[in-house]
């Protein structure tokens, strides 16, 4: 055989082997891709091995969005043409954006979004570039949604917002055959005079709430001491009366009148204070104790002719 001969049929080997590979075609699962015959939509592939025609049947690639990280680990979107539809649900976590609330505040805002292809068909040809049309229309979606709320509002109605904007992403992409199962809000950065401004806010108000505690303990405490001190008088009250009872009941029993008895006692405690005290001086007392005792007889017999 001549040479040239041979080098032909290696060349037609390689290219017949090259060709019949090509046409196998190995699905992953939680994968698709879309086969046209010249051009025309003719059938989807499902997972596992499948055979398709080369040159006459080719697999339609659309683009896509994967998230890489660089070496400063900072992440990066790259768009890519692909032959293979993940059905898998799938993240975009869009950079932040300015928005304007309904009250003019400038707020920015970025937000993520979990989505899923349910219509591999619709998701090639009823939409250019999938990707980009689901982030501008988020973007969009998202600047309507805040524009129709005040700030503070803004800032406390997070998961509100978040199934808002869930419910009309989906109703839009239901077209594109894509199912939007959830937006979430990850930060919302209101301007810096503003966040000063909240700040101070917070510290007045935890202020007034520990005076408030404060002043509430105080007042508790200054009504457990008064509550203290008329307990310790009813005691000693009840004391006092216990002992004059005991008193009255000793002296009745020798015959004298109580009444004398607890008059000269009263008499001689106040007689006490008055010559103990630091700047009392007594120089004289007219009168003896035995007078003291003996007068207090007299001191009732007025009493008793006065009523």
């Amino acid at each position: 055989m001549p040479p040239i001969v041979f080098f032909v049929l290696i060349l037609l080997v390689i290219f017949v082997v090259a060709l019949v590979s090509s046409g196998i075609k190995i699905v992953h699962q939680a994968e698709t891709m879309i086969v046209e015959k010249f051009g025309r939509f003719d059938r989807k592939l499902e997972s596992g091995i499948n055979i398709i025609i080369p040159i006459y049947e080719q697999a339609r690639k659309i683009k896509w969005r994967e998230v890489k990280t660089d070496i400063q680990g900072r992440n990066y979107y790259l768009y890519r043409l692909t032959d293979r539809i993940d059905l898998r649900e799938s993240v975009y976590d869009f950079p932040k954006q300015r928005v304007i609330t309904a009250d003019n505040a400038g707020i920015e805002i970025n937000a993520l979004l979990y989505f899923q292809v349910v219509d591999p068909i619709r998701a090639t040809y009823e939409i250019a570039n999938l990707p980009e049309a689901i982030e501008k229309l988020t973007q969009t979606t998202l600047r309507n949604v805040i524009g129709e709320m005040e700030l503070d509002q803004t800032l406390v109605s997070r998961d509100t917002i978040n199934d808002k904007l869930r419910e009309i992403l989906d109703e839009a992409t239901n077209k594109w055959g894509v199912k939007v199962n959830r937006v979430e809000l990850q930060d919302i950065m209101p301007p810096r005079d503003i966040q000063e401004a909240m700040e101070k806010q917070m510290r007045a108000e935890r202020d007034r709430r520990a005076a408030i505690l404060v002043a509430e303990g105080e007042k508790k405490s200054a009504i457990l001491r008064a509550e203290g001190q008329a307990e310790a008088r009813i005691k000693v009250a009840d004391a006092e009366r216990e002992a004059i009872k005991l008193v009255t009941e000793a002296v009745k029993e020798t015959g004298s009148n109580p009444a004398n008895y607890l008059i000269a006692v009263k008499y001689i405690e106040t007689l006490k204070e008055m010559v103990s005290g630091k700047d009392n001086k007594v120089v004289y007392i007219p009168i003896e104790a035995t007078g003291v005792l003996s007068s207090i007889g007299g001191i009732k017999d007025l009493l008793t002719k006065a009523n």
